[in-house]
């Protein structure tokens, strides 16, 4: 709507009113990301290549690919400022009992980021969201 409204005053020689400006939505990560729809795709490719990643496969073997890639869409979706709620259990009680080592956690990085080039999500927002949840790893890491 915006961008006829932006199209209409330039053709009529007008500026935008600073209430039009205002009107606008923040840009979030989540927005730049498409939304969560886009998210999404990004996690089931992702969770399909963890689970035939030759490093960190076996750790997914029995994983719900479905509900894994819902949880890490709700995950990512909330950390970008997005409308959604993360409804999984926190990171440290998640991996509690598994080993996990800061190789499997680079591994799992390494993949993530292989996802987010096959979707073409460029290098600058691909940081962001690498940023935004390397913090994570105080509480998925268990084997130190």
């Amino acid at each position: 709507m915006k961008k006829l409204l932006t199209a209409a005053c330039l053709m009529m020689g007008l500026a935008l009113s600073p209430v039009l400006a205002m009107a606008d939505e923040p840009v979030t990560l989540y927005s730049q990301l498409g939304g969560k729809e886009s998210i999404r795709t990004v996690m089931d490719d992702f969770v399909q290549r963890l689970k035939q990643d030759e490093r960190i496969g076996d750790q997914f073997k029995f994983t719900n690919a479905d509900r894994l890639a819902g949880l890490l869409t709700e995950q990512v979706c909330e950390a970008t400022g997005g409308p959604c709620t993360y409804s999984g259990r926190d990171m440290k009680s998640s991996h509690a009992g598994m080993v996990i080592t800061k190789a499997h956690f680079n591994a799992l990085v390494e993949v993530l980021v292989d996802s987010l080039n096959a979707a073409k999500v460029p290098f600058a927002l691909q940081t962001d969201i690498l940023a935004l949840l390397a913090p994570m790893h105080r509480d998925i890491i268990t084997e130190r």
